[in-house]
């Protein structure tokens, strides 16, 4: 796989470089709450801007169905992206139409444009290869180079991942380089004890990475809500907690494999439990209480790691040398449920090892919750190609930057 700076070295001055990014950024009407993403691609578009390439970023946003639709515009991480490299953006209100080829075209060495929505076109997320090729076909038309960065889609067998790579000399971005390389040494060097927490709402999402660890991993730490499958599997009451009774068989073999294998899959011993979900908007109080975990009210449902739970995570955590982080412990945008998924970031800050955040939901917890991102080994900004890369798949938007 090539990278930005072979390409840098090569010269770009006068090219136009296609970045493909991800600027697919959480947004309160056109307010972006978190930009967690757009600066993470703002060192490979200064490095190729600074070096008088004429920059065309791309991305999605959001689910648009394969049209435009203004709440899912790009216009305000244009924004926000100019603000961050102290220069005027050029926008295009289409991807691959009048206005994208104009604002292209318009560029002078050293100048940055970003397109509308890739998602506006059908092709882009298309699972017939023609449809998707010819929108490939149109994307290569404005650039010379590509130059992959979003790695929070390269999961993706869309378009501008995929099959734009293989229409264009293609090199893989500072982000993309740098996820790469953590994601190595959580797989193919990994120091130990190596200790995995995961959370999250359903435990079918990570079952297929709980699968792959469990032959890897020294210790895997279950929260959030995909925990209470895993307590029902043991035969406890989990209330009205959120459970996927079709996953119980799966889980229970998981339970059996650790066991036989010595891998400690450490589940809650409390947790915090409510009569109803809380109210998200007002934040208004919970009224929580602590139960042990084989002990919860028929009637009540789980919402957060206990106290005790916290402290026994952060002791498995303590002497780890490698840690992967993914999915909060509770419903931490709510104050009344926060605690559990703090602890776990606390305890990472507080471990000697090497700790990964990886991406989603967990990510946006570091950011909602306070703590300083430097502090980190590093925070992903792909959770589900970070799960992905873990289950041993390969992912299409690496596999076209490879030579």
């Amino acid at each position: 796989m090539k990278t930005i700076d072979e390409l840098l070295s090569e010269g770009v001055a006068g090219k136009r470089v296609f970045v493909r990014a991800d600027l697919n950024v959480p947004l309160d009407g056109t307010a972006i709450t978190d930009d967690g993403r757009i600066r993470a691609v703002v060192p490979t578009v200064k490095a190729l801007a600074d070096a008088g390439a004429r920059v065309v970023v791309a991305s999605h946003l959001g689910r648009p169905k394969g049209a435009p639709d203004p709440a899912f515009s790009l216009a305000p991480a244009a924004t926000r992206l100019g603000e961050l490299l102290g220069a005027d953006i050029a926008f295009a209100t289409d991807t691959v139409g009048e206005s994208a080829s104009a604002t292209v075209a318009g560029l002078a060495d050293g100048e940055v444009a970003v397109v509308e929505n890739l998602r506006f076109n059908a092709g882009e997320t298309s699972k017939d290869d023609a449809e998707r090729g010819a929108f490939a076909d149109q994307l290569a038309a404005l650039a010379d180079v590509y130059v992959g960065d979003g790695f929070g889609a390269v999961h993706r067998r869309h378009a501008s991942v995929f099959d734009l790579p293989a229409r264009l000399p293609h090199y893989a971005g500072y982000l993309i380089a740098t996820e790469v390389g953590v994601l190595k040494k959580l797989t193919d060097d990994v120091k130990r004890p190596y200790v995995v927490a995961l959370g999250g709402a359903k435990v079918s999402d990570k079952l297929a990475v709980i699968d792959q660890l469990l032959d890897k991993a020294d210790r895997i730490l279950i929260g959030g809500g995909m925990a209470y499958t895993f307590l029902k599997a043991k035969g406890y009451e989990v209330g009205s907690s959120l459970l996927q009774e079709d996953q119980i068989p799966a889980v229970q073999e998981y339970l059996e494999r650790a066991e036989k294998s010595g891998v400690e899959l450490v589940l809650p011993v409390d947790t915090l439990v409510a009569g109803e979900f809380p109210d998200m908007k007002a934040k208004t109080p919970g009224n929580p209480e602590t139960v042990a975990a084989d002990a919860m009210p028929a009637g009540k449902m789980g919402l957060d790691i206990g106290p005790e739970t916290r402290k026994l995570y952060a002791s498995k955590l303590a002497d780890a040398a490698t840690v992967f982080w993914n999915g909060p412990m509770g419903v931490f945008e709510h104050p009344d449920y926060a605690e559990g998924t703090k602890a776990v970031a606390q305890a990472l800050l507080d471990s000697p090892g090497f700790t990964v955040v990886g991406g989603g939901d967990s990510a946006a917890a570091v950011r909602t919750l306070g703590f300083d991102e430097q502090a980190f080994g590093h925070i992903s900004t792909g959770g589900g190609a970070s799960l992905e890369y873990l289950e041993g798949k390969t992912l299409p938007g690496l596999a076209a930057l490879e030579d």
